[in-house]
């Protein structure tokens, strides 16, 4: 239950007590400074309070904005200010500071006013939604409050809402041709009482029925695949609207959409090469090769933001021509397509899988993917190469943790370390890149089963050790981490394709499914400020070197026909123990109140 003390003196015809019961507030009505302290201390600690001069006017969506939304610990509008468990205590100070200086006298000014003033004067942060064209105010004479009445009537809030419910930049597809329908979905799933979580869910379900279409080799089922696809995209935007059209935000909703959204694409890639195999075309490397595309186009936006999101003085001319072509309004849209985010391509893999084979779809996924990843992360290198940013300790932990060293690594780390300080800045990126190429083109370019990939992949552990032995702050480190997993994924496919047996494919594509898991995992802990996974399951798994170590070891000593079947067994056990760690993780986090997050995510 939320608690709301109303505050000064009632105004004849109000709605404001109607308005705060809507929005769940119990109420209570204090005359001076003194009673609301009072009442304020009475209402439980581990409750939302919430004070409100009796005089507001203004739209029920304005005091939702300003008085409900979970993922800030005090906010405020006009004539209300709100705390959360975590904000009480700051609340409470500023309410007897004022209570002290007001003699606890009738209230005149708004006293939710004067209380945000002493929590400015604090320094302590408090959250201002953007109300835009609504309103909320305390007229201070009839005159005002009837024309700001009359500027409520003149705002439909419930228009302002469902506009509010879309993501505010998106991609073409999502803008245009799912957007304008899926906020009314929101609208109708929030009116039932559904929650984000279980349209998430909704659309995990769709997509892995698609998947099943998809797996059954007939046109078919090609059709009603790309069909269910879309079906369960608009269901994964309609899942994020909702959460913004009722402010249902929850740490675990966050991860729930994120990790979601990989699951169900590399389902149905899964999917789509069973159901090429049932017409007798073999495109498991394919498949493989999107799921190392995509998977290491993500680590690029994830280690490039971490690196750089802190980062003072972090400006660039390349930046500066980005922000410029951004006001040139057809630029904007064309930039954001050719980068298939996410919509764009799941169309896209919709519209093949319905029309042509899965080898043409893997194909222009493929090429699609290869072009917005050169064309990203090429920008990227440029604004970086170009810009005098300073990087941050916070930033090198986070791009240390989307390394995923392992024991070898980190040792090596930690014995090289004073060698690696005589190096010039951008050798890390470089030192990771040499190595990921020694292994994966060893590995290709010998028989399966000789020593060689052995002997590159342990270099390979001694060269990830020197990449991260000092701090990642280097203008171009963030490419350390999407450098080791093309490493690690590439010799995994390389392997499993030079073994030519049935089977050693999708066993791979299970293993790099069961990992990328596992990193995905890392980088959402991150951003949700809850740090890497603990230092025993990075052990546990072996780390990126360690992992790339032993499937080099298992091709080594392992005949063809054997190989498959420890990759599965590799597979199942970094699955199972990734996926109880990262449930018990996510679910303790919420149900120990953690801070509800919203990721607007990528558009990739």
């Amino acid at each position: 239950m939320s608690t709301a003390i109303l505050t000064g003196q009632p105004v004849p015809g109000s709605s404001i007590e109607a308005d705060l019961r809507s929005l769940g507030f119990d109420l209570r009505t204090a005359s001076d400074a003194a009673e609301a302290e009072t009442l304020l201390a009475e209402v439980p600690g581990d409750e939302r309070v919430a004070l409100v001069d009796a005089r507001f006017v203004g739209h029920v969506h304005a005091l939702r904005l300003g008085l409900t939304d979970p993922r800030f610990p005090l906010a405020a509008i006009p004539g209300a200010v709100t705390a959360q468990p975590a904000g009480r205590q700051a609340l409470t100070r500023a309410m007897a500071r004022e209570n002290s200086a007001g003699g606890g006298t009738t209230l005149v000014d708004s006293l939710a006013d004067r209380i945000l003033t002493a929590l400015d004067a604090d320094g302590t942060a408090v959250h201002r939604p953007e109300l835009g064209s609504l309103v909320a105010a305390v007229p201070a004479d009839p005159q005002a409050r009837n024309e700001a009445r009359q500027a409520v009537a003149d705002v439909d809030d419930e228009a302002v809402r469902l506009k509010s419910a879309v993501k505010a930049r998106d991609g073409f597809f999502t803008t245009y041709c799912i957007s304008p329908y899926s906020r009314y979905i929101a609208r109708w799933c929030a009116r039932r009482g559904l929650t984000p979580n279980q349209v998430t869910t909704a659309s995990l379900i769709t997509a892995l029925i698609a998947a099943a279409c998809a797996a059954t080799g007939t046109r078919g089922g090609f059709v009603a695949a790309g069909v269910l696809l879309i079906a369960s995209f608009v269901l994964d935007c309609t899942d994020g609207q909702l959460a913004r059209y009722s402010l249902q935000y929850s740490t675990l909703g966050a991860w729930l959409d994120a990790t979601f959204d990989r699951a169900k694409e590399y389902a149905y890639y899964a999917g789509l090469a069973l159901g090429a195999a049932r017409g007798g075309d073999d495109v498991w490397a394919l498949a493989l090769g999107a799921m190392v595309l995509q998977t290491c186009r993500h680590v690029v936006d994830f280690s490039f933001n971490e690196a750089n999101h802190d980062a003072t003085a972090n400006t660039s001319p390349t930046a500066a021509l980005s922000d410029k072509l951004d006001s040139v309004g057809w630029t904007v849209w064309v930039r954001r397509m050719i980068v298939l985010p996410i919509g764009e391509r799941w169309a896209m893999i919709a519209v093949l899988t319905a029309v042509t084979t899965p080898r043409i779809t893997f194909y222009a996924l493929l090429v699609g993917c290869a072009f917005a990843a050169t064309y990203t992360t090429a920008g990227r290198v440029l604004r970086s190469l170009t810009r005098k940013a300073r990087r941050t300790d916070r930033a090198a932990a986070a791009l240390a943790d989307l390394a995923d060293s392992g024991p070898l690594a980190q040792g090596f780390a930690e014995a090289l370390k004073k060698p690696a300080r005589g190096l010039p800045g951008f050798t890390a990126p470089v030192i990771a890149l040499l190595g990921g190429l020694a292994v994966v083109l060893t590995a290709a370019l010998t028989d399966f089963g000789g020593p060689w990939p052995l002997v590159a992949a342990l270099a390979y552990a001694l060269t990830s050790g020197l990449a991260v032995a000092r701090p990642l702050k280097g203008a171009l480190d963030w490419l350390v981490p999407p450098f080791l997993r093309a490493a690690e994924y590439g010799t995994v496919l390389v392997l499993a394709a030079k073994a030519d047996v049935g089977g050693a494919l999708p066993a791979a594509f299970g293993l790099v499914a069961a990992v990328a898991y596992h990193h995905y995992d890392t980088v959402y802990r991150i951003r949700g400020d809850a740090g890497a996974p603990p230092a025993w399951l990075v052990r546990s798994i072996g780390g990126q070197e360690g992992r790339t170590l032993l499937v080099t070891v298992l091709a080594a000593l392992l005949t063809a026909s054997q190989f498959p079947v420890a990759l599965t067994v590799l597979a199942v056990a970094v699955a199972l123990v990734v996926l109880v760690e990262s449930i018990r993780f996510w679910v303790a986090a919420h149900r120990g109140g953690a801070s509800a997050v919203h990721d607007e995510g990528e558009t990739a």
